[in-house]
């Protein structure tokens, strides 16, 4: 009980006091961003920076309702948490507006909350109280299959929000698996499929299947430098090429060279998959399978690039590869973003004297854009600060997150610092235009009530949790 009794000495201050620091400088900058002579008053409740004290003034209050619940409860009841999620996400589909192209609202009185950010601290206690229980296993496929079902469920669903954007962060928890054991050979697939992806859209089929048949070739000298076998596996794969081309070549050019390519490649890579399962060679093996399952996937991209994604999507994509170039189009948001940014210089324009934000230059710049106006008022110098404070947050997160004494809190911290470095890197990579705009906000620092209660929810459990971490809660497996 006395452990209990003195849980206010127990808090970890130095993260509370970055949460504090890092809203009040958000604060300060929605004010910057629409800023109006007319209305002064930084508490003037009738604009933005006003409704946004309210906002702060409730997550100040939903932080201390979390912190005097015993840390019991969040264990309890993780999958109750999560169930109403989903079932909010559901909800959302049925009945919501369409704002903005997506359906991600619910409208309650006056109130408009977005039950994608709420989601994310949900999902992160349902992880952590599955991957904390007995029969938990990195190694069982179906624990494997029931991480992914609790990860990419929501994801799914806010998918089909059409909120893109909100899904794409439910992937950082990918990397709260490899901290608790998942193979490196996932992130090795996770990332051959993202340079495939990228290559795929700024290289011709033709040349990137040719690519890709070298690189086989080269892996199958790596790995297996036996000269005798590199030669049959040559000859397996190239001659079908080979044939393709001049069967091509005596039928007049009757076919595209990249479905020839194509044809000829595939088939010499299943004759040398067969053979290297005669040979019992596992590593030809392998590279076999990866080679076909590569040269099928960039096929896939097109499709799916040109169909699944949005319009808007794919344009702002297209300008971030450099496919297209548009600065009064789809280029606009982010050429405008660098130029407020680089016209900030190393000490900025100074507060309240950013002319690019003051005339409506950079769109959204109190949400998705509020980093923009920090580069033009507060310069190299205050984003150095605002980064520098951010790191030092995530940093401490992983520390706290390390000193836990139970599996759900350990899980629970890094997948909070999951959550907010992935937000802190796509929103800030946005801005500067060296990540699509998929619009997520900058934590504690773009204007919304949702995705302010939600981290601060998301930051605080945790911070429950680490005042806790000496007291025998019940936990289903202590470290």
């Amino acid at each position: 009980m006395a452990q209990r009794n003195n849980i206010w000495a127990n808090i970890d201050w130095i993260t509370v006091g970055l949460y504090l620091l890092l809203v009040l400088m958000g604060w300060l900058n929605i004010y910057a961003a629409v800023y109006d002579a007319g209305h002064q008053s930084i508490f003037d409740i009738s604009q933005r920076y006003g409704k946004q004290l309210i906002w702060i003034g409730a997550a100040l209050l939903i932080a201390l309702v979390i912190m005097v619940i015993e840390t019991n409860f969040y264990v309890f009841f993780s999958y109750i948490f999560y169930g109403a999620m989903i079932l909010l996400l559901l909800l959302v589909l049925v009945v919501a507006k369409e704002i903005n192209g997506a359906r991600s609202w619910l409208s309650i009185g006056g109130l408009r909350l977005q039950p994608s950010e709420f989601a994310k601290f949900a999902t992160a206690l349902a992880l952590a109280r599955y991957m904390s229980t007995f029969d938990f296993s990195m190694k069982n496929i179906k624990s494997l299959f029931m991480l992914a079902l609790v990860i990419f469920l929501p994801a799914a669903l806010i998918v089909l929000q059409n909120d893109t954007g909100s899904a794409l962060v439910y992937f950082s928890f990918v990397l709260v698996l490899f901290r608790e054991g998942l193979s490196g050979l996932f992130l090795f697939l996770g990332t051959l499929i993202a340079v495939l992806f990228v290559l795929a859209l700024i290289m011709a089929n033709f040349t990137l299947i040719l690519v890709l048949l070298i690189a086989a070739l080269v892996m199958f000298l790596v790995l297996n430098p036996k000269i005798s076998q590199f030669v049959r596996v040559s000859f397996f794969l190239l001659v079908p090429v080979a044939l393709a081309v001049l069967v091509n070549l005596m039928l007049g050019n009757k076919f595209e060279w990249a479905d020839i390519i194509l044809a000829g490649s595939l088939l010499g890579a299943v004759i040398t998959l067969v053979y290297a399962i005669r040979a019992r060679i596992r590593n030809y093996i392998i590279i076999a399978v990866f080679f076909m399952g590569a040269v099928l996937f960039t096929l896939s991209v097109d499709y799916g690039f040109n169909n699944l994604l949005e319009p808007h999507q794919q344009v702002r994509i297209n300008e971030l590869l450099g496919i297209e170039s548009n600065p009064y189009g789809a280029g606009y948001h982010v050429n405008q973003s660098k130029i407020a940014i680089g016209s900030g210089g190393m000490w900025g324009k100074g507060y309240l004297n950013g002319t690019q934000t003051k005339f409506n230059f950079v769109p959204e710049q109190d949400t998705d854009f509020i980093f923009c106006t920090v580069g033009e008022e507060w310069g190299f110098a205050g984003t150095f600060v605002v980064i520098g404070l951010f790191l030092a947050l995530f940093i401490r997160l992983v520390w706290l997150a390390e000193r836990q004494r139970s599996v759900f809190s350990r899980i629970y911290g890094y997948s909070v610092a999951v959550i907010l470095f992935f937000h802190f890197a796509v929103n800030i990579g946005m801005t500067i235009g060296i990540m699509p705009v998929i619009g997520i906000p900058l934590p504690f620092f773009s204007y919304g009530g949702s995705s302010l209660w939600s981290f601060t929810i998301l930051l605080f459990i945790f911070i429950r949790l680490d005042a806790s971490r000496m007291e025998n809660f019940r936990d289903s497996r202590n470290v």
